[in-house]
């Protein structure tokens, strides 16, 4: 199979895209080369790379031709940044959606789109998100997710396009960018830097290891019914505090430099995910938090050239500033 995947320099495209390799399979990647996106992280892959945005149609057939099969990884992806820019996530998220729907549609091909818990918006204790219940995003981000996954679903009503649609939780692991939760903290742990915990840390999240989310969309590539939603979910809640002091433990860093920080605005509080349909396919998680958090925490640790150059760049700087600096002040006086 000739597989074109979208956003594959980013985190868990450019992980999905190596597995396809291996597996055997023809790779082209189509990535913009954002703030996130990261040739790095495709060192070690046998690929076709297209530099393209996946709302420009041109780019989008050129990287295409003689694909069998898309998955769309490219999104920008991050609350925070929805919050201060919204713009840019309407334009990649649902737009770009749409001219990727567009190329799949003249071309038969399959198409899976790799969305987010997050589009369930605050789930109750006690309950979990199934694939058929409402939308309800609090984010800028979320919405935009939503939009796209909207798309999708009306796509294969109304042309009977081959496609359906992911929502996995919260993934960790190698090679995230590190304004993330996970990585902004381990690499700030090893590195002795403030700690910033969003209010009273109490935000319940769903952590998945970035392995078994792309075991998970492969299996829905393969198997996946046309119109259907899968879930794919790791089934370890735990609150952000919690996974802030964990962190702490396996780095030795020191927990006064814990910040509880002014809450971001429509913070939902827990995510929580029913994963029956895709285990009715026969996937699993094979990683828990116990060892791949360890493993990630020694993946910072022994390979600081690949984030220091990310957390020293302009942008990176900036968001840092807008995002964490005020508040880490505000915390500490």
């Amino acid at each position: 199979m000739r597989i074109l995947v979208t956003g594959g320099a980013g985190f868990i495209g450019s992980h999905f895209a190596r597995r396809q390799v291996g597996a055997g399979h023809e790779v082209v990647v189509l990535d913009k080369l954002t703030y996130s996106g990261n040739r790095a992280n495709l060192a070690a892959a046998d690929c076709e790379f297209a530099r393209g945005d996946i709302a420009d149609a041109d780019a989008v057939e050129r990287a295409g031709a003689g694909c069998d099969a898309v998955v769309n990884f490219a999104a920008e992806t991050h609350v925070d940044r929805s919050i201060l820019e919204a713009s840019d996530f309407i334009r990649t998220d649902v737009f770009g959606t749409h001219v990727l729907l567009e190329w799949a549609r003249t071309t038969d091909a399959r198409f899976v789109q790799v969305s987010t818990d997050e589009v369930y918006g605050d789930v109750a204790p006690g309950v979990s998100s199934r694939e058929d219940d409402p939308l309800r995003p609090s984010s800028p981000y979320a919405a935009a997710k939503a939009g796209g996954d909207l798309q999708v679903l009306a796509y294969v009503r109304t042309y009977g396009l081959d496609a359906c649609i992911t929502r996995g939780s919260n993934t960790y692991g190698p090679n995230q960018y590190p304004e993330k939760l996970l990585p902004l903290h381990i690499t700030n742990a090893l590195d002795g830097q403030p700690l910033p915990v969003y209010g009273d840390g109490s935000q319940t999240r769903d952590w998945l290891h970035v392995e078994d989310h792309c075991a998970g969309i492969e299996l829905v590539l393969k198997e996946g019914a046309a119109g259907e939603v899968y879930n794919v979910g790791g089934g370890e809640e735990v609150e952000n505090r919690h996974i802030v002091q964990r962190i702490i433990e396996h780095t030795g860093a020191d927990a006064s430099l814990v910040r509880h920080v002014a809450d971001r605005p429509g913070h939902d509080t827990r995510y929580s995910l029913d994963t029956e349909r895709i285990a009715g396919l026969g996937w699993a998680p094979a990683h828990s938090l116990e060892d791949g958090l360890p493993s990630a925490v020694e993946w910072y640790r022994t390979n600081r050239e690949w984030w220091e150059p990310i957390k020293a760049s302009g942008d990176y700087s900036r968001y840092y500033e807008l995002q964490y600096r005020t508040r880490l002040q505000t915390a500490t006086s």
